[in-house]
């Protein structure tokens, strides 16, 4: 019976317990109270105040830094976010990159005029073989001297043209090319190297890592199309019969069109970073500028400025076939060539210069190899430029687009009227005295002058989408 008893009372302590406690009645007490019959129960049910940590960040000492708020630690995220910035291009270029162009583009006008120093003083033959790293350094010894010599007599030119030449006469022209050849590498290494520098730190966009890249490999371009051109030379079978020893016209031409290419594409890019620099300094002032570029009577401005630029690039070339036949050295007066301002047409369309039965070539290979025609159409190209800039000025000083243009874009076009009447008296000057080399020089630096005014003044007239929407943000955050 005892037994028995203490069965029942067992029974009634586990009936008792919270596990059988409705949790319908649960929450209403939670809003009416618990009731005295009830406070036991919940009070069991209640958890008891935690005065410890839990056992899951005993375990982990950095879980209550995960659920803290970001707010609560303000320095929490800096790590994340730098490594994500520094991993990202950014919207502007750095302004060092701006410089670093247009220092590049100096140096490789200064390659250029010294290019056709190298070929006026017919320096360029003088090395026959193309050594990108052994030929960096000239030769050490009198053995080496010697060596260097007996490739040169054993060239077209030297047998042609210097067959009297003594050793002392090889080294200077040597030196000559040997300069050009290294300056060509020095502008190389000196591009791409900052080039990898830049884009690995991330301080130019994409577009310009991309311009970047792409001006390396036209450097590199660059060199193999003047050895090529080189080669031209060095042949018996590259050049027509009789004719002087000298490089192709046209692979000379491809030579000086791929540097001016690449000279064009450092200065422009590098003046654009520079220019987007200057109108985010001052949003405000940048917003009515960029509206003043916008307004309807700069746009056929900006359209002649843009083909008067093609046409100064489309004369420099045919300035290069001149070069290549030597076609300065006849017809020197001006404006006649002989007794009428062109030569007789027997003349001009010689069938010497057909290759063709059908004589279906007559016509073009007259334009390109016939030293008169190309002299003739480089004066047709040149004179054609000089007024097609007298009359942009023109244009430019009427009413309406002389209001809307800005004070940088009237200097330029000024500029560009002085820039091109000194390169017609040089033009002129050169034929006159028979193509001095001092004034053949300063001919082919002015031509790279005007082409740099032109390009100047075509930044002038217009801005990219990209540096007006840049501005317009740089405005917003501003108000």
């Amino acid at each position: 019976m005892a037994f028995f008893q203490l069965g029942i009372r067992r029974t009634a302590l586990q009936l008792s317990r919270p596990s059988f406690v409705c949790r319908q009645c649960l929450r209403q007490q939670k809003f009416i109270g618990p009731s005295s019959s009830q406070s036991s129960i919940v009070k069991l049910l209640r958890p008891a105040p935690r005065r410890y940590a839990t056992t899951e960040s005993r375990a982990s000492p950095t879980a209550s830094l995960k659920a803290a708020s970001p707010a609560s630690f303000p320095n929490s995220g800096s790590s994340a976010s730098s490594k994500s910035a520094s991993s990202s291009f950014p919207e502007v270029s750095s302004k060092t990159v701006g410089y670093f162009l247009v220092g590049s583009a100096i140096s490789v006008l200064g390659i250029i005029v010294f290019g056709g120093l190298t070929r006026l003083t017919e320096s360029g033959l003088s090395i026959t073989e193309w050594k990108p790293v052994t030929g960096s350094l000239p030769p050490m010894s009198a053995a080496d001297w010697q060596a260097e010599f007996d490739k040169y007599r054993a060239s077209p030119e030297f047998k042609l043209l210097n067959p009297h030449m003594t050793l002392g006469e090889f080294k200077n022209i040597y030196y000559m090319e040997w300069t050009h050849r290294l300056w060509g590498r020095v502008i190389g290494l000196s591009f791409v190297l900052p080039t990898l520098y830049f884009v690995a730190r991330r301080r130019v966009t994409p577009r310009m890592a991309a311009s970047l890249l792409g001006i390396s490999g036209l450097i590199g371009f660059q060199g193999f199309i003047g050895w090529w051109m080189v080669k031209s030379g060095l042949k018996d079978d590259l050049f027509a019969p009789g004719s002087h020893p000298r490089v192709s016209q046209y692979r000379l031409a491809a030579h000086l069109g791929t540097a001016i290419a690449c000279y064009a594409w450092m200065l422009l890019a590098g003046l654009s970073v520079l220019r987007t620099h200057r109108l985010l300094a001052n949003p405000a002032a940048a917003s009515q500028t960029l509206k003043a570029l916008q307004s309807p009577a700069l746009a056929p401005l900006r359209r002649y400025a843009a083909a008067l630029t093609a046409l100064i690039f489309v004369t420099a070339m045919s300035g290069a076939l001149v070069a290549g036949l030597d076609a300065g050295m006849i017809y020197n007066e001006f404006p006649k060539m002989g007794v009428g301002l062109t030569p007789p047409a027997s003349e001009l369309w010689d069938g010497f210069y057909s290759r063709r039965e059908d004589r279906s070539d007559l016509w073009w290979r007259n334009m390109l190899e016939n030293p008169s025609t190309v002299q003739l159409d480089h004066r047709i190209l040149a004179t054609t430029t000089f007024f097609s800039v007298v009359a942009l000025f023109a244009y430019s000083r009427r009413g309406r687009v002389s209001a809307a243009m800005a004070a940088d874009v009237r200097k330029g076009v000024t500029g560009l009227l002085h820039m091109v009447s000194a390169q017609v008296a040089l033009g002129i000057g050169t034929l006159l005295y028979m193509v001095p080399t001092s004034l053949a020089a300063a001919h082919q630096a002015g031509a790279l002058g005007l082409l740099t005014v032109a390009l100047v003044l075509g930044t002038r007239l217009r801005v990219s989408p990209r540096t007006m929407a840049l501005v317009q943000k740089r405005l917003v955050k501003s108000r």
